[in-house]
């Protein structure tokens, strides 16, 4: 089974039980938090793929790392994953999980780059259209700054990519005129 598809399972699992317990807010504040602590500490990591390290050593070091700062719920996904050997997936699995809160409440993750930087003006009137033509409620954006777009927008909502820059219309136009003279 690809990592991929692992961690789709396991952070799936995790939210189906955020559903099921009522728990979903204190689970994405603690799956930050595991995934901050991860961040800072890749030593941490290291020793739990160690291949000399037994896996009732690397449970332990889960539970010794997690406990009183995360919830049981959160320690013992984390150890479930060490035992089937799946430590590498833990920051994949929690993104997965953190993906499908932000999906079952409705928040959109968009990324948008221009050319330019957007105004605070321009900002808040794309977050309203895309309020206004999407399922969304909200949105998580992420702006980025592309000079080689020359002009125009793209927009990626998930695996929806809106692309009205200047670059695109030349690669369009490009390829026509290509198919063109190749008659």
């Amino acid at each position: 089974m690809g990592s991929g598809v692992v961690s789709g399972t396991y952070g799936h699992a995790l939210f189906e039980l955020a559903v099921e317990l009522d728990v979903i807010d204190s689970l994405m504040e603690e799956a930050g938090v595991v995934r901050e602590v991860l961040k800072q500490n890749p030593e941490f990591s290291r020793l739990l793929d160690h291949p000399r390290i037994g896996v009732e050593q690397k449970t332990a070091l889960v539970e010794e790392a997690f406990s009183g700062r995360v919830s049981d719920n959160m320690t013992g996904f984390l150890s479930i994953l060490v035992r089937n050997g799946r430590q590498r997936d833990i920051g994949s699995s929690l993104d997965e999980f953190i993906a499908e809160v932000k999906e079952y409440r409705h928040i959109g993750i968009c990324h948008v780059v221009t050319a330019l930087p957007l105004s605070e003006d321009q900002k808040e009137r794309l977050v309203a259209r895309l309020t206004e033509t999407t399922a969304y409620n909200s949105f998580e954006m992420n702006y980025h700054v592309d000079p080689a777009l020359i002009g125009g927008i793209t927009i990626r909502i998930g695996d929806r990519v809106l692309d009205s820059s200047i670059r695109s219309e030349l690669n369009g136009l490009k390829k026509s005129l290509q198919a063109v003279s190749v008659l």
